[in-house]
């Protein structure tokens, strides 16, 4: 008489948890689905989102040039807008330091911006899968996606920001940038401005311009 209540026990349990099992993807489905059928509406708006100032370490006890971003702007973006930061971040350093040890295949390099639109590492999959979905209908954004670097903070060759500033005006997304590159090799180093143009269609975005300017470059070595 136990065995068969225990039986009977574990029947309805299993029984249960199948249920919940396929209400639970049934719910993913349509959550799913609902993205898919999203239309996204932008607020007009201009931020300065990346900001260059001084700060001092308590730890090397000295003051150093380093990257500000407004996080509360962070916490209230829109999709499209963190897709237009995130895609103009990939190609660009900002702060990115290894997370641990380097791993063979480069896969946990941490960057500033791609933190705090919480994308994950450079070039992971969350990174590169949030912004192949939003560029989807944009060829020629997803060829230079393909194309990814992993760059760290410190490397011979670099560039990085000193300045974002986003614009949204309709559904017209700007993201204008000064940054600056350095090849500490050969002492040289350059600086230039730009400013990409984004439009969104209901629930994906293309790049439709950047306007740059001239590229500034300066020898730093000891002969100058």
């Amino acid at each position: 008489m136990k065995k068969r209540v225990i039986y009977i026990v574990i029947f309805i349990l299993s029984v249960s948890c199948g249920q919940k099992n396929s209400n639970t993807k049934a719910t993913a489905i349509e959550e799913n689905n609902a993205v898919s059928d999203s239309i996204f509406t932008l607020s007009d708006k201009s931020i300065k989102f990346l900001w260059r100032d001084d700060k001092y370490d308590e730890v090397l006890k000295d003051t150093f040039s380093t990257i500000f971003i407004d996080e509360e702007y962070c916490k209230t973006i829109s999709e499209p807008e963190r897709a237009a930061l995130g895609y103009v971040a990939t190609f660009i350093g900002n702060e990115c330091w290894w997370d641990g040890e380097a791993k063979d295949d480069r896969s946990n390099l941490k960057c500033r911006i791609l933190t705090a639109l919480n994308l994950g590492y450079q070039c992971s999959d969350t990174h590169l899968g949030f912004l192949r979905q939003w560029f989807r209908n944009d060829s020629i954004a997803l060829k230079e996606l393909e194309h990814c670097p992993t760059t760290p903070y410190g490397a011979t060759i670099q560039e990085t920001f000193d300045e974002i500033i986003l614009t949204v005006k309709g559904n017209e997304i700007s993201v204008f940038f000064k940054a600056v590159g350095v090849n500490l090799r050969d002492e040289d180093s350059w600086e230039w401005s730009e400013t990409d143009y984004f439009r969104l269609d209901k629930d994906n975005i293309k790049l439709i311009k950047k306007d740059e300017s001239e590229v500034k470059q300066k020898h730093f070595g000891t002969d100058d």
